[in-house]
């Protein structure tokens, strides 16, 4: 090998090594998911735990690569506007609704961060969506 190209190569190898170095030095920022339920999550376990299973099954392992903020109203619905902006304070990349009140709840929330809605019977005529081909807006 001609010394061009011990060169190239040297300097390219410290180019890829100095890369991996910054890289491993900027921390990671890990998404954060926000669940709102109005009831408590000794009432809905078996879905909670249905909804960690579909997680890691997706890659996502809660406290690894993920964080879960769980927040409950233990069934004072009165309590969920105010959880609710608790996770947008927090900054969470999706909020994930347990039935209709808490989804209404995040509604009035936030228009920015999506919400993905779970047990609602009827999202268009509860006026979480436009239609359900096209929801429109941040819920889903």
């Amino acid at each position: 090998m001609n010394r061009g190209k011990i060169t190239a190569v040297a300097l390219y190898t410290l180019f890829v090594a100095s890369s991996v170095v910054a890289r491993a030095q900027q921390p990671t920022k890990i998404p954060r998911i926000g669940f709102l339920g109005a009831t408590s999550p000794s009432v809905e376990s078996t879905r909670v735990e249905a909804f960690r299973q579909g997680m890691r099954e997706l890659g996502y392992v809660e406290g690894k690569n993920i964080l879960l903020e769980w927040r409950w109203a233990e069934g004072n619905a009165h309590r969920l506007s105010a959880l609710a902006a608790e996770l947008v304070r927090l900054n969470v990349e999706v909020i994930v609704t347990a039935g209709s009140t808490s989804s209404g709840a995040a509604k009035e929330a936030t228009s920015i961060i999506p919400i993905v809605m779970t047990q609602v019977n009827d999202s268009v005529d509860s006026g979480f969506v436009v239609s359900l081909a096209r929801p429109g807006g941040n819920m889903t």
